[in-house]
């Protein structure tokens, strides 16, 4: 689990799978073929299949490493925080701002593409995803439970926050306008709205 949960390295991928990452977001997964990213790669097709068996197998990899990275900077934010609902709440919402701005690609991948996912991939990464909403939603219950926050409906509000979250992914520009910390401010400021955050 990774301490520093604010910077990211290189991300949990293979060089296969980062190629297969790019293709994907590049041209959709149905749109592409395994010839295509065993090209991106530099290797055969019989080499990209020594590594995966097929390209359902390399979209669940790069969506479990993915999901695997979120939910360890989620952990040590959390670990990290004061240990008051509105401590862990803060800082799960800035790790999920700040992993959505740093992994976009996978980001993007994991949440457009599990119309593609075959059932038993789609039940992992929901398993994963849920993990997830539930440290969000915890922190928000005891928010509410001793009064930091008032909110009628927990889940609905981590959902929102959540989705807020993955939005980043899709518009966030490291040359853009804002800078990394003025996107974490607005999107706490954002989040604690709607939990209805005492100060906000």
């Amino acid at each position: 689990m990774t301490t520093d949960w604010r910077t990211f390295g290189p991300d949990m991928l293979t060089p296969p799978l980062q190629a297969a990452l790019r293709v994907f977001v590049r041209e959709g997964y149905h749109g592409t073929s395994i010839r295509s990213i065993a090209e991106a790669a530099g290797l055969s097709v019989p080499g990209l299949y020594h590594h995966h068996r097929s390209k359902q197998a390399i979209l669940d990899a790069i969506v479990t490493a993915t999901m695997t990275e979120m939910l360890a900077h989620s952990h040590a934010a959390e670990e990290d925080s004061d240990g008051t609902p509105r401590g862990r709440f803060d800082n799960l919402v800035e790790a999920l701002a700040r992993f959505h701005m740093e992994r976009r690609d996978h980001a993007f991948l994991a949440s457009t593409e599990m119309r593609s996912m075959e059932p038993e991939v789609r039940a992992r990464h929901i398993a994963q995803r849920d993990q997830q909403q539930r440290l969000l939603a915890d922190a928000i219950a005891d928010g509410v439970a001793d009064g930091s926050f008032v909110s009628a409906y927990p889940a609905d509000a981590a959902r929102a926050i959540s989705s807020l979250s993955v939005s980043i992914a899709t518009w966030y520009q490291p040359d853009g306008p804002l800078t990394e910390d003025e996107v974490v401010e607005r999107h706490l400021d954002f989040a604690r709205r709607i939990v209805g955050a005492k100060g906000a």
